[in-house]
């Protein structure tokens, strides 16, 4: 999952106590929602930005203590980290809903761009996912209108939600796809949410990943070499 945190993509410090209330009970499961405005797509550069947006909509117009959903999905496949996994949501219409099941945003609208992308799908598959393994969620799927009354989110977003969810047929699940060298430095031509330089640690490699990878390797032979002449040197 290209999982975006806070801290990543600049989220303010949200209001307390209310925005640090936990969940009471464990999450029947899932709800998906849209903007319920019109919605232009963007390059990715640009979603921080339009996370932060909504955040301050929220927190400024709407009088929240936060973002009010526990997970946004931009249409290039990335998971932006609202209130998460243990602070309720505030998006599903009352308290006892918000209790009930995680919020996740796709970043599409009642205009304008209407359709989530394969990309934004796959990241929504991710971050149900992660709502059940990592949130305990149960395996219900549903959409915002259900119990509550509102459009969201959507009837494309819906009919998938009711499908199960699906994952697009012409993708692969992010951790399943093999990254080459060469496709790890395209994408770092676009800012990555996380700067750390390993492997290990970032799936999201910088260019200077690819040469650290090849001094580590480098340093790793040497020192193997060495052990195998000094283990010669003993024997002879």
């Amino acid at each position: 999952m290209r999982l975006v945190t806070r801290a990543q993509w600049g989220a303010r410090a949200y209001r307390t106590p209310n925005g640090a209330t936990p969940y009471s009970r464990p999450r029947r499961g899932v709800k998906l929602h849209y903007l319920g405005t019109a919605y232009s797509d963007r390059p990715h550069d640009q979603c921080a930005a339009y996370v932060r947006q909504l955040q301050a909509q929220h927190m400024d117009g709407n009088g929240w203590s936060d973002v009010g959903y526990s997970f946004l999905v931009c249409t290039h496949g990335y998971v932006y980290e609202g209130r998460g996994l243990s602070r309720r949501n505030s998006a599903n219409g009352n308290t006892a809903l918000n209790e009930q099941d995680y919020a996740v945003l796709l970043m599409v609208g009642s205009s304008g761009l209407t359709k989530p992308t394969d990309a934004q799908l796959d990241g929504a598959r991710d971050a149900i996912d992660y709502c059940r393994t990592k949130g305990g969620a149960g395996t219900w799927l549903g959409g915002h209108r259900d119990g509550y009354a509102t459009a969201c989110p959507g009837d494309t977003v819906y009919a998938w939600a009711k499908q199960g969810a699906p994952r697009p047929k012409t993708t692969t699940p992010e951790k399943e796809k093999p990254m080459s060298y060469r496709d790890v430095w395209e994408q770092d031509a676009a800012p990555a949410p996380d700067s750390s330089p390993t492997k290990k640690t970032n799936p999201t490699w910088k260019p200077i990943s690819f040469l650290r990878e090849i001094y580590d390797l480098a340093r790793e032979t040497r020192d193997l070499v060495r052990d195998i002449r000094d283990q010669q040197k003993k024997g002879a």
